[in-house]
């Protein structure tokens, strides 16, 4: 099979162990007999097809039961171990298809790891099969318009009203919110108490009255963000994770979850991405310019730091029980500028055509294009905005910054700082 990637970005040998590698082969005999041998990524379809693949990709993965591979099996996964998790998703990157769908970042990867730490035994045998499924898809509330990147500065308000939690607030960049049915939010239980420690992490149906999603259409043209309002909005009273005021605590655990093997994937997806603007510059005659060769060269070295970066992050994150600590705020800062530096290259490469875009926009609305994406100028244009938009959603990169500044150097906090001066 003519597979998309290519070994060249397979992290090295020592880290895996023979369980690891025995299900590798299995991975690659799956992928390699239900995609057949023409099968050149998600990329090469054209953006409705894409989509549609996409679903129908999911209930397959799911039908093999190829998604929530590390869960135990009595929730639906397979009990794997982290490393396998890698694995599965190294492989599926090599072959230009996702391990899921982007819901399924939020629902499987955020929210189903973090109910499996925090939540108990009733809300894991609830909720962790109807994910698998699809019959539940999740979106995130953390963000609000006034909040700005300060999470823990949030407004939204809940207290218990006849066994019941009533919410009211609004949350802003809420990804695919149109589509989920549930939402797990953060809301402040405690006006008097320290803003990090006011917090409770619930669990709100998306489907009822006093619950309102509007979709903010982008520059792009594309909807995948929404602006959701909550008013008295309803869910009970046991539809939380860990205590009240602990919601600091979950938050945490969930978003340490954000990265996961994203470590392994990124270097193999950014590549390929690289791959098809040494293509783009050799067939418009820009590989001979200076410049662009220097840009190009550039590009090259920080794809391959990030590989290297990857195998650290792919260390600790793969010891069983382990959680990411600076490392996933350096591989999220890294490789969220670099993708910058290289859309931004791609479309001085395309020069005058890159002020009227045409042709297969990109089919993933963040990070690396999908593998097999022609080069026209719309699939160049779109990525830029993904990239722009790379450095600040989950985090962005001043907030990176400042927590490796804190947790690596050991500056002291903003308010230590404020609280030196005279």
């Amino acid at each position: 099979m003519a597979r998309v990637g290519s070994e060249r970005s397979r992290p090295m040998e020592s880290m895996y162990t023979p369980e690891a590698e025995e299900f590798r082969r299995e991975v690659k005999q799956f992928l390699s007999s239900e995609l057949g041998p023409d099968w050149r990524g998600v990329g090469s379809l054209d953006a409705v097809d894409a989509r549609g693949f996409v679903e129908e990709w999911r209930s397959r993965l799911y039908k093999n039961g190829l998604l929530g591979l590390n869960w135990p099996v009595e929730y639906g996964g397979q009990g794997r171990s982290n490393l396998e998790v890698v694995v599965f998703a190294e492989e599926c990157a090599k072959y230009g298809v996702p391990a899921g769908t982007y819901s399924d970042v939020l629902s499987i990867k955020l929210f189903g790891n973090t109910l499996l730490r925090w939540g108990n035994e009733d809300q894991k045998r609830r909720f962790l099969p109807r994910i698998l499924s699809g019959e539940d898809r999740w979106c995130q509330g953390f963000s609000e318009p006034d909040a700005g990147s300060d999470l823990a500065g949030l407004r939204t308000h809940a207290e218990i009203v006849e066994s019941e939690w009533r919410i009211n607030g609004t949350k802003i960049w809420t990804s695919l919110g149109h589509e989920a049915n549930w939402m797990f939010l953060l809301a402040r239980t405690d006006v008097n108490a320290p803003k990090h420690q006011g917090l409770t992490f619930l669990m709100c149906p998306m489907h009822q009255e006093g619950v309102e999603v509007r979709q903010i259409k982008m520059m792009s043209g594309k909807s995948e963000f929404c602006e959701v309002s909550l008013s008295a909005a309803r869910t009970a009273s046991t539809n939380m994770l860990g205590d009240v005021g602990e919601g600091w605590s979950v938050t945490a655990t969930l978003l340490g979850h954000e990265r996961g093997e994203d470590a392994a994937v990124h270097p193999i997806l950014f590549r390929q991405e690289l791959d098809r603007l040494f293509q783009m510059a050799a067939e418009r005659g820009k590989n001979k310019d200076p410049v662009i060769r220097d840009g190009l060269a550039r590009c090259y070295a920080k794809v391959e730091v990030m590989r290297f970066l990857g195998y650290r992050t792919l260390t600790a994150m793969t010891r069983e029980g382990a959680e990411l600590g600076p490392e996933a705020s350096i591989s999220k800062l890294y490789w969220s500028e670099y993708h910058k530096d290289v859309t931004s290259l791609a479309v001085s490469i395309l020069g005058p055509d890159a002020l009227v875009p045409n042709g297969r926009p990109p089919a993933r609305p963040v990070r690396s294009d999908d593998p097999g994406t022609p080069n026209s100028s719309a699939s160049w244009v779109g990525a830029l905005y993904n990239a722009v938009a790379g450095t600040i959603d989950a985090g962005s990169s001043e907030i990176q910054r400042k927590i490796l500044s804190e947790s690596v150097l050991g500056l002291p906090r903003d308010g230590a700082r404020d609280a030196g001066k005279s």
